[in-house]
């Protein structure tokens, strides 16, 4: 699967910067702030901020013939710079600078993570949705536990799946999809419960019933996995 950036125009002097998502019949993945068809799907809104005028007066009124000062006055020019009162730079418009790390990220890692949902039959969105809620898309990311990677991959299932190196992000992104698959095809495509597996070990899913374990971060886990699975589609 091939990842194609299009030409994003992120001048200074533009209002918003949409990117929209475009997945050929061949795999190919393309993003643009200029969609050519309906094909395209919108994956970052950019909301549009108000950017305040600056008035400059150009003096006062004009002398007339007879000596006598106009009251009417030139009409004013309108200023959009860097050093406008009310300039707001797009790069600093409609989110927090901890969201726009978040967005650089996921688009830095969304040609691994197309690769991956593909070749294990994943719907890249619950791949994203996972990472996002496991590691934010930080490959460096270990917890208390000894969880490792974008996928937080405990030793064992890295071991289990082949992973070499679980701070690789192609090496943990690969490995985990196929966690994932396999935890989706032993409960029959029920993704809460897979991302329960995922969250609380496939046992635990087992042992409860075949419900989601009542262990409050397991629950608040699903929940927010199935937040961001939804925001995306």
């Amino acid at each position: 699967m091939l990842l194609l950036i299009g030409s994003l125009s992120l001048g200074w002097n533009t209002a918003t910067a949409d990117v929209y998502k475009f997945v050929g019949r061949n795999g190919q993945v393309v993003y643009t702030d200029s969609p050519r068809h309906r094909g395209y799907k919108l994956v970052i809104k950019t909301p549009e901020r108000e950017i305040k005028p600056v008035t400059i007066s150009l003096g006062a009124g004009r002398k007339l013939g007879n000596g006598v000062e106009s009251e009417e006055r030139p009409s004013p020019k309108v200023v959009r710079g860097l050093n406008s009162p009310g300039y707001v730079p797009l790069m600093l418009s409609g989110q927090s600078q901890k969201g726009r790390s978040l967005d650089v990220r996921r688009m830095q890692y969304a040609n691994v993570i197309e690769r991956a949902a593909y070749k294990h039959g994943l719907d890249p969105a619950l791949l994203h949705a996972v990472i996002q809620a496991e590691s934010s898309y930080n490959p460096g990311a270990i917890s208390s536990k000894g969880a490792m990677g974008m996928m937080q991959l405990m030793p064992g299932t890295a071991a289990r799946y082949g992973v070499r190196n679980p701070y690789d992000p192609e090496d943990n992104i690969f490995g985990g999809a196929r966690y994932l698959r396999d935890l989706l095809g032993m409960f029959r495509s029920d993704v809460r419960l897979a991302v329960a597996a995922y969250n609380a070990g496939e046992q635990n899913v087992m042992k409860y019933g075949y419900q989601v374990p009542p262990f409050a971060e397991t629950r608040g886990y699903v929940s927010k996995v199935l937040g961001f699975y939804n925001s995306y589609n």
